[in-house]
């Protein structure tokens, strides 16, 4: 499955985005689906996690309560919506696949297909 990210840019603190990843060919059905980010100079962490058919979303602590992780099987595309953004959540954002037939995890060395990240930069 090939995935490309939407809806990076710059927002003042406080704002809102909502990002947008879309699969090509195969459908996202088949998949667990995550977003991770990345900071410059730290490591790619976890954000949010939704199983193939929505039934269970896991969060980061750091994220929890401002951000929704959802998505449209039909439309091929997973979403995060990140409201009361915060300067520290500044990253280049990255969707990521999982077949459903393994464990849902959070880990983004369990996640083998990776889109190229939109960067998300939040001003104080």
């Amino acid at each position: 499955v090939q995935l490309v990210e939407f809806g990076g840019g710059l927002v003042q603190a406080g704002g809102s985005l909502r990002l947008s990843c879309v699969g090509s060919g195969r459908a996202l059905s088949s998949y667990h689906m995550g977003w991770f980010r990345q900071a410059p100079g730290k490591e790619r962490e976890f954000v949010a996690v939704i199983s193939w058919g929505s039934a269970r979303t896991y969060y980061s602590d750091a994220v929890k309560a401002r951000f929704t992780i959802s998505r449209d099987n039909a439309k091929n595309t997973l979403y995060l919506q990140m409201n009361s953004l915060k300067p520290e959540d500044t990253a280049a954002y990255y969707c990521a696949a999982r077949l459903r037939e393994d464990e849902l995890t959070q880990q983004p060395s369990d996640f083998p297909s990776w889109g190229r990240g939109t960067l998300v930069t939040v001003s104080s």
